[in-house]
């Protein structure tokens, strides 16, 4: 069982932010509870190698199935995810901007919402499934995931963007960040940083900012589960317990410990596994 994830080999770093694999397997009368699935910062691409997951969103009374491959836009909200027997998953997250780069897509049409990579990247994207799934061994299957972004980036007539700078900027930092200081480091005006910064991004970068610290803060609390809410929030850039439960409830409509115990419920945690 493995929940891990994998830096790229150095000349791709400027694509891909890490590799993510996932394999669990279930007994045929294990129960296989939903995946409560956070918002992340970044659009990535996800593979379904064996078993196909359902999606739940809020609001909806069925699950849909997925495609195998499919582009995954930046999310904002919570969304129920529900696996099979054998679960097989890679995920290459993108950097900021390089889905657009790759593409052509702005990322602001896919923001809470995905899209059949098939429709986008045939015919390599069946390659790379077939490839994935007869894969030797997670190293193995990471070769086959960067030899995919890199045909794509050598066809690629798009260049990195300041607003990318400013992005990972923003979710690496901690501390409250000037909108305006980002614009000028992007060589943009403030309305011009907002709208570059929604096409590249998907979202406005003060909600970026916001689930970038909202991901830390549940990161966290996964890796150190015996530390007090109110040291993750002060660690994480949040001013105290209240501003960290405000996100949690925007981000997830629960508190922070409600949401902990409905995420201890969760498929890898059946293994003892949990994100990093």
């Amino acid at each position: 069982m493995i929940l891990k994830g994998f830096l790229p080999s150095p000349p791709l770093r400027e694509y891909i932010e890490n590799i993510g694999i996932v394999h669990l397997v279930f007994s045929a009368d294990e129960p296989i509870p939903a995946k409560a699935y956070t918002p992340k910062t970044g659009d990535s691409i996800e593979f379904f190698l064996r078993d196909p997951e359902y999606v739940q969103y809020p609001g909806d009374t069925i699950k849909t199935r997925r495609p195998v491959a499919f582009l995954h836009g930046q999310h904002t909200f919570a969304i129920n995810r529900y696996v099979g027997r054998e679960f097989l998953y890679l995920n290459i997250k993108f950097q900021p901007g390089v889905l657009l780069r790759l593409s052509g897509i702005p990322s602001n049409e896919l923001t809470n919402s995905y899209v059949d990579a098939e429709a986008v990247f045939s015919p390599e994207i069946q390659t790379t499934i077939e490839r994935l799934k007869n894969a030797a061994s997670y190293a193995e299957m990471c070769k086959w995931a960067e030899y995919f972004v890199t045909r794509l980036a050598g066809r690629s007539q798009r260049d990195a963007h300041g607003i990318d700078r400013a992005a990972q900027f923003l979710i690496h930092s901690t501390a409250p960040v000037s909108m305006d200081w980002l614009a000028g480091q992007s060589c943009l005006s403030p309305r011009q940083f907002e709208r570059k910064f929604k096409e590249r991004m998907g979202i406005p970068a003060p909600l970026l900012a916001r689930i970038a610290r909202f991901d830390k803060a549940f990161l966290m609390k996964n890796a150190y589960p015996e530390q007090d809410w109110l040291s993750v929030a002060i660690e994480c850039g949040y001013y105290d317990y209240q501003h960290l439960a405000r996100d949690y409830k925007a981000f997830t409509g629960l508190t922070p410990s409600s949401f902990f115990q409905l995420d201890n419920q969760a498929p890898e945690r059946l293994w003892g596994l949990c994100e990093k």
